[in-house]
């Protein structure tokens, strides 16, 4: 897959197969590709925590808050779930700053998810207590995000929008998922 395709392949899916696991490995292989990337002043405060046990899956997924555009829709149903979860959390011990190393590690994340064949979903909406108390994350980490994790069972397209337009994501009627986006022309400025 040519570097272009895998990076607007990589979504944010919200629907999931079921059927199809997601391991620890195949985790811990998506956390190893954070360990790679760039980090402010070297720092590397990032820590993780893999949830793909089934009982632990399902305990945290009413914690989660999943597409604030889609008024009308609390979440995927049963059986469209995500199969695993990577919780990002910021070391205190290390740094108290962690948007630029964690925005860096969740796509890198994200697209060695979409190129192994699976996608996610990056939550910042979070019930932080009652996931703090879930996985007894100590206060020394900060909790950063989650990451949902599954093998996508929904289609999700990117519609090219102009400056004046709307970029509230929506369903047709089909259920595809459309992500309005904004063209190069309207991003790269000049005040030259």
């Amino acid at each position: 897959m040519h570097f272009r395709e895998l990076v607007t392949k990589c979504r944010s899916y919200r629907r999931f197969n079921g059927t199809c696991p997601v391991t620890e490995d195949m985790v811990r292989e998506l956390v190893e590709l954070a360990c790679y990337i760039p980090s402010a002043r070297n720092l590397q405060p990032l820590k993780y925590i893999a949830v793909c046990e089934p009982p632990v899956v399902e305990a945290l997924y009413p914690f989660l808050s999943w597409a604030g555009y889609l008024a009308d829709w609390s979440g995927p149903a049963e059986g469209e779930r995500p199969q695993a979860y990577i919780v990002m959390l910021g070391d205190l011990l290390i740094s108290r700053e962690f948007c630029c190393d964690s925005g860096i590690a969740a796509q890198t994340i994200l697209l060695g998810a979409t190129a192994s064949g699976l996608g996610g979903c990056i939550l910042g909406s979070l019930d932080h207590e009652k996931i703090r108390a879930l996985l007894k994350i100590p206060e020394s980490f900060s909790l950063l995000m989650v990451i949902a994790l599954g093998k996508p069972a929904e289609t999700v397209v990117i519609d090219q929008i102009n400056a004046e337009d709307s970029v509230r994501y929506f369903r047709d009627s089909n259920g595809i998922h459309h992500v309005p986006k904004r063209v190069v022309d309207d991003v790269l400025v000049k005040f030259l």
